[in-house]
């Protein structure tokens, strides 16, 4: 019996899967229509995504963008902000905005019936929306006392130090997604219509739309919706450096007095979302920090207690990005986590895996991704953007067990020396700083200390 579901294990984890079909149109305007009709439930998912992000942030606007995609659903058209929110909730629908480096999304989800309405109430947040005044201020200070209430939870804003303190100055990801107290200082009503005249029209976007519907009824719907949006141009992404050039180890440390515990970053370089590494990359820091039986969290958490919990992730966005640790830890036991992470990141570089983690980082990506990525119509829209916002084809999902499966534990041991090899690593810390100060030397010659209440989160 043992023997039989081996058999039938294997078999499962080496089938491939398989991105369901899909159509694309274009609408007049340059809009890109991506089409996934699913029956299971009577349910609509459509997912806009704008080329830009935060990345498309002015200098010194940081979160505009967000604030942007925010205000599209407090008043649009003829309806005020509390008519707009009271109409979604008459058709049950969800509209939900989000900025990420490289783009803003936009999704709704409805039911099937409700497909005319709904697509309506997107059309007319997507194209004309009213950005009043109120609203917008309002919008604004709830973003600035965001920021401010994050300093108070560092396993928020640890990131977002890491990020302006790793990436160099200038560089887009150095930039919060939210903006900060001085950007958002800088940003009213006239910046916000103007960057969705400029950033909301039919070449930059791309539609998604997956869901239980019929592809001859849905076209003419979001024809009239987004058809208010002018032909415009598809964003230029920025020109940017790949992984900061890191000549020595570099720490900062932020004070905030009142902390029982420190929140620590440790990265170093890392790939773009395209990068020929990456399968290999997937598989090693899955073993090392990817799950919740790795190497990182079983040493942290399990056999020291050191923590409640211990990470790694490798960054893919458009620009090259980083790969980091990420856990937190009592404030006496700061540099016995910290050493004992850098001991196991010496590890694996030198040591790497060994056949059976390999296999086993390959059973769990395969076990995983169906239900991460394929399951929801929700995931589908997700996925299909990225491939198109990445450039991707289908094959990048139709064939990654293949490529999984490809990846040597030669490959695998190459790839952990190269990327959690370097000698130049970044730390950041948010703890008490009068405890932490004393031990931070060791790690960095180069060290910033700045107080958590400073505005803003860059160091430099």
């Amino acid at each position: 019996m043992r023997w039989l579901l081996g058999v039938l294990a294997a078999g499962v984890l080496s089938a491939q899967v398989k991105l369901p079909a899909f159509t694309r149109q274009t609408l007049s305007n340059g809009a890109t229509v991506i089409l996934m009709p699913r029956r299971e439930l009577p349910l609509v998912t459509v997912n806009v995504t704008v080329r830009g992000g935060a990345e498309s942030d002015p200098d010194g606007m940081g979160g505009l963008a967000s604030v942007t995609a925010e205000l599209l659903r407090r008043g649009a058209g003829n309806r005020s902000a509390a008519r707009f929110a009271e109409d979604l909730d008459a058709l049950g629908a969800t509209f939900l905005s989000q900025v990420s480096q490289q783009a803003t999304t936009v999704s709704l989800e409805f039911l099937e019936k409700d497909a005319e309405a709904a697509l309506s109430l997107l059309g007319e947040a997507l194209t004309t929306p009213q950005f009043p005044e109120d609203e917008v201020k309002k919008a604004i200070a709830q973003r600035a006392d965001s920021v401010r209430g994050s300093k108070d939870n560092p396993m928020m804003s640890t990131g977002i130090y890491y990020r302006a303190f790793y990436y160099p100055q200038g560089h887009p990801y150095a930039r919060p997604l939210n903006g900060d107290e001085a950007s958002l200082a800088g940003i009213g009503r006239k910046d916000a219509a103007a960057y969705h005249a400029r950033h909301y029209v039919g070449r930059n976007i791309s539609v998604a739309v997956a869901g239980s519907f019929e592809v001859p009824k849905l076209m003419p719907l979001l024809a009239k919706a987004l058809g208010g949006l002018p032909a415009g141009a598809a964003y230029a992404w920025r020109r940017a450096a790949g992984a900061p050039a890191l000549t020595a180890p570099r720490l900062l440390l932020v004070d905030k007095p009142d902390a029982t515990q420190t929140y620590f970053y440790i990265g170093q370089p890392g790939i773009d979302h395209n990068h020929p590494d990456r399968a290999a990359l997937s598989i090693v820091n899955t073993v090392f920090g990817g799950r919740f039986t790795s190497i990182l969290n079983d040493e942290l958490r399990v056999n020291t207690g050191l923590t409640y919990g211990a990470n790694s992730t490798v960054e893919r966005d458009r620009l090259t990005g980083s790969i980091y640790i990420a856990t937190f830890t009592r404030t006496a036991t700061t540099a016995q986590a910290i050493d004992k992470a850098l001991e196991l990141l010496r590890k694996l570089a030198s040591a790497g895996l060994n056949t059976e983690q390999l296999a086993s980082a390959k059973a769990y990506i395969k076990g995983t991704y169906p239900t991460d990525r394929l399951e929801t119509s929700d995931q589908l829209v997700n996925l299909v953007q990225e491939l198109a916002l990445f450039e991707q084809n289908r094959g990048e999902v139709d064939d990654l067990f293949s490529r999984l499966d490809a990846v040597t534990l030669e490959q695998a041991n190459a790839a952990a020396r190269r990327f959690y090899g370097s000698p130049n690593l970044v730390f950041v810390l948010v703890g008490n700083a009068a405890e932490i100060r004393p031990q931070v030397k060791k790690w960095a010659a180069d060290v910033v200390e700045i107080p958590v209440s400073r505005p803003g989160f860059d160091a430099r």
